[in-house]
């Protein structure tokens, strides 16, 4: 990999980061002020501050470390509520403390511009803009990668575009007579569309082989399809074989880094899916299951990086810090393709942190900004609740400073989780290419 395209991915990702982290912060400024909130600071960044200006009532800025932002809004955290006893201990202290800096940030004669005095509706709209403008981005750069004058991505669909004669060779057995495929031996004919499996819906070529994995090896199970207008109802057994993975140009087995043909042993009906042009909304769609199902993991990831870290293990694929994506797109940058196809793949890289962004703060915990929807949500119900009781006067703002001590604990643990991911991919990088 070439010095010159370790920087364009370093650049790409530096701005792409960056420019997605303003947007975000943009998401809370702009309702922000439109309901009145004072904005004392706009900064992109953490660390020390390499530029700034004043303009108005807000001082904007770039930091050095382009890992994160912040948009300090006057009056986050409401005063005590009346005839509150502080907690004792350290948390205590802390959320006691919280609340005073919060109070003495307020102008006099500008009490009615805290945050805390919005209504609930217009907190959920100030905290949840910032998701919603990584939503966004993620779905405006997917577009512009799909715009993009070149070979548009491919996807599987639950229409059949082959049906195997015969069960794949069995590299135990490569001298074995054709035994008949069950997709074949079933009546199933290309062209069909699969709509229902073993009684599971089937809308995408995914709910298909996740529904035929689920069938044991030699279970007959009920197939619907649509051929020419018309729905037919099979019975279909998947048998259990043992097969090469795949193929490579010159028709040899892919083989592991043993040099061994690498074997899958599963159930095997015999098809293989009709393709489509992608779209950009399905696009974002997967991306969006897959970012999901990453976050959900996302602990037990960083700890499988962790330990194959310590163990000499090989790395397991999924998650990466910005380093490694920095990594990725230098490692695209650097690759002999059409120009047109490393922008596309850089703008593709920039929706998927993007998506990150978006899905990991929609975690309802402090510090992320799901925590500070949901404590807007409970005080907005809590008033609801009030209103329809007949209960005056209305309960006061969310004492948010209750759930400090949550952000004090999630907040480390998300920082050793970076820095664990950082430097696994100094040291054992993922490579997008396999």
């Amino acid at each position: 990999m070439s010095a010159g395209a370790v920087l364009i991915g370093i650049l790409v990702v530096a701005l792409g980061v960056g420019f997605s982290i303003g947007v975000h912060e943009l998401g809370h400024m702009i309702p922000a002020k439109l309901f009145g909130v004072r904005v004392d600071k706009y900064m992109i960044g953490f660390g020390p501050t390499l530029w700034s200006k004043q303009i108005g009532e807000t001082l904007y800025g770039l930091k050095a470390l382009p890992l994160g932002g912040f948009c300090r809004m006057v009056g986050m955290l409401p005063p005590a509520p009346a005839g509150h006893k502080p907690r004792p201990g350290y948390f205590g202290e802390v959320a006691a403390q919280a609340r005073a800096e919060s109070v003495q940030e307020i102008r006099p004669g500008e009490e009615g511009r805290a945050f805390y005095n919005l209504s609930a509706p217009k907190k959920v709209l100030v905290m949840a803009g910032g998701i919603l403008a990584n939503l966004l981005l993620a779905v405006l750069f997917t577009a512009i990668a799909f715009a993009i004058p070149t070979e548009w991505p491919t996807e599987p669909t639950n229409a059949l575009a082959s049906i195997s004669e015969c069960l794949p060779q069995n590299p135990q057995h490569p001298t074995q007579e054709c035994i008949p495929a069950p997709a074949a031996v079933a009546g199933l004919q290309v062209g069909d569309r699969v709509v229902e499996f073993n009684g599971h819906p089937i809308r995408t070529w995914n709910n298909l082989t996740t529904a035929i994995a689920a069938v044991p090896a030699g279970q007959t199970v009920p197939v619907t399809v649509e051929r020419d207008g018309a729905t037919l109802h099979l019975q279909l057994t998947p048998i259990e074989t043992t097969r090469f993975v795949g193929f490579d140009d010159d028709g040899n087995p892919v083989t592991g880094a043993d040099g061994q043909p690498i074997t899958i042993t599963g159930p095997f009906v015999g098809i293989g899916p009709a393709l489509q042009r992608a779209s950009v909304w399905g696009a974002v769609w997967e991306m969006m299951r897959g970012t999901f199902a990453a976050v959900i993991g996302f602990p037990v990831a960083v700890f499988e990086v962790a330990r194959s870290m310590i163990t000499g293990a090989p790395r397991p694929g999924g998650v990466m810090s910005v380093v490694g994506v920095g990594r990725a797109a230098a490692e695209v940058a650097g690759v002999d393709a059409p120009i047109q196809v490393i922008t596309a793949t850089m703008f593709s890289l920039v929706a998927s942190l993007n998506m990150a962004l978006f899905m990991f703060n929609l975690i309802p915990l402090l510090p992320f900004d799901g925590g500070h929807v949901i404590n807007a949500l409970f005080e907005g119900g809590r008033r609801t609740l009030a209103r329809i009781r007949g209960i005056k006067p209305l309960p006061g703002p969310a004492d948010v400073a209750r759930m400090l001590p949550v952000a004090y604990v999630v907040t480390p643990l998300l920082v050793l989780s970076f820095l664990v991911l950082i430097l696994a991919d100094v040291i054992s990088p993922i490579s997008i290419f396999g």
